[in-house]
């Protein structure tokens, strides 16, 4: 018994006993372990889930910080005072619309007769209409090539910076920049002229199948943009590769174009060739033997070419531009003045004036026949100068052929004045009364 009490002794230590003590504040108990291992595994997740909208707002507050401390500096200067608090007021402009069609390779320019480089210009909405206006400092503008569907709608025109760059356009994989040329510019006064650009690359890869060529602001003054200037746009044209160029037709052709510029004789095509080997090559020779002899030059085309094509060929050539150059053919008893695709405007014979739509009919043969003379010599002609009406001048035919009226269109031809007394030098005493003939519309 006693020796069992001593093991039950040995078992129960006294648990005030100072070792005892220590023992148990030492151990960490199960429950705050759990606890701690909670709280560590808190913390983790909470600090992964604060991260990322951490990393989002902190540029954020300070890019707003900074956009108000450039707002307020920008206040204090009385020249951009009330630009800074309507910011959007501001904008640039195309001054014209662009010259279409667009090739690539060929340079970019503004529409009209004139082919003059565009402007682009800044402009103030706040009130009615768009008035031109200027900043104290230079501003730089970039041109870039955007997506033909933006904006939605043409008179669309508030977008934000971030809208118009996501639909701005590069060049494909492997190709050389869309737009080259001279990008980059400075503005000063508010306005500023596009040097030379042109495109690379055609239109017909994106869905749109259109560009347009947009200009934004990228910096003003010595420091980025702080007031927000809109963004100018072109309107949607379509880029053509520049081998459609070199097959195009003209409207209107010219004189000296080649023949085939007209339509339905294609630049390789047997019609072309067929004229060229008659010494048919240009738009002038193919109206001169349409004046002179219409069955030759439709023989020469051959069956190949219908009656309806002829008519679409041949009156294309007639919108051509005559210019002021007449041609004068004399010999030892006549004189006559002709166009230069042959037609007659005068003849005179033996000192009588005939006016080409009261030939007689003897004279009518004989004139002809002279006529056809002067187009077999035609390099020796003498050039003169006048100023004729190109629209009546191109009615070719009636004076001299009367037999094919599906051909030639029934109008009688006008002239005008030449803006000189005299054209001719040693038969001149043959043309009394010239300036009558040549004024006097009752002569016509």
């Amino acid at each position: 018994m006693a020796a069992a009490k001593r093991v039950l002794d040995n078992s129960n230590p006294d648990t005030n006993q100072p070792n005892y003590k220590r023992m148990r504040s030492t151990t960490p108990s199960f429950a705050s372990v759990i606890k701690e291992a909670m709280k560590a595994n808190f913390l983790e997740n909470l600090s992964s889930a604060l991260e990322p909208m951490l990393r989002r707002v902190i540029p954020e507050e300070v890019e707003n910080g900074l956009r108000r401390y450039s707002c307020r500096s920008l206040a204090r200067s009385p020249s951009l005072r009330i630009k800074a608090l309507e910011p959007s007021n501001l904008r640039l402009i195309f001054n014209k619309k662009l010259s279409q069609p667009i090739f690539t390779g060929s340079k970019v320019v503004a529409g009209g007769d004139d082919g003059q480089s565009l402007q682009i210009l800044l402009v103030d909405t706040s009130g009615e209409g768009m008035v031109p206006t200027t900043l104290p400092y230079p501003i730089k503008v970039e041109l870039v090539v955007l997506n033909g569907d933006f904006p939605s709608g043409d008179t669309e025109t508030n977008w934000s910076r971030e809208e118009f760059d996501k639909h701005v356009v590069k060049e494909r994989t492997g190709k050389r920049p869309l737009l080259t040329g001279e990008l980059n510019f400075t503005m000063r006064d508010g306005v500023v002229s596009v040097g030379e650009i042109e495109f690379t690359d055609n239109s017909s890869w994106i869905r749109s199948r259109k560009f347009r060529i947009g200009a934004k602001v990228v910096q003003i003054g010595n420091n980025q943009t702080t007031v927000r200037i809109t963004e100018a746009v072109t309107e949607s044209f379509v880029v053509k590769d520049h081998r459609g160029e070199s097959y195009k037709k003209h409207y209107p052709p010219a004189l000296g174009d080649e023949v085939w510029r007209l339509e339905k004789i294609g630049k390789d095509g047997t019609f072309r060739k067929k004229l060229s080997s008659k010494g048919i090559n240009t738009v002038q020779d193919f109206l001169k033997l349409a004046t002179i002899d219409t069955p030759q030059i439709r023989t020469i085309l051959g069956t190949g070419m219908s009656d309806k094509m002829w008519e679409v060929t041949y009156k294309h050539a007639k919108t051509c531009e005559m210019g002021s150059k007449l041609f004068m053919a004399r010999g030892p008893n006549y004189v006559l003045i002709l166009t230069p695709i042959c037609q007659l405007v005068r003849a005179v014979i033996d000192g009588q004036i005939y006016p080409t739509h009261d030939l007689p009919g003897i004279q009518k043969a004989y004139i002809q026949n002279l006529v056809k003379e002067a187009y077999g010599n035609w390099s020796s002609l003498e050039e003169v100068d006048g100023l004729v009406n190109e629209t009546a001048l191109l009615t070719q035919g009636e004076p001299m052929v009367d037999e094919y009226p599906n051909v030639h269109q029934q109008q009688q031809p006008m002239i005008r004045s030449y803006q000189q007394n005299t054209i001719l030098t040693d038969a001149s005493e043959q043309l009394v009364e010239y300036n009558d003939w040549i004024g006097n519309p009752n002569y016509i």
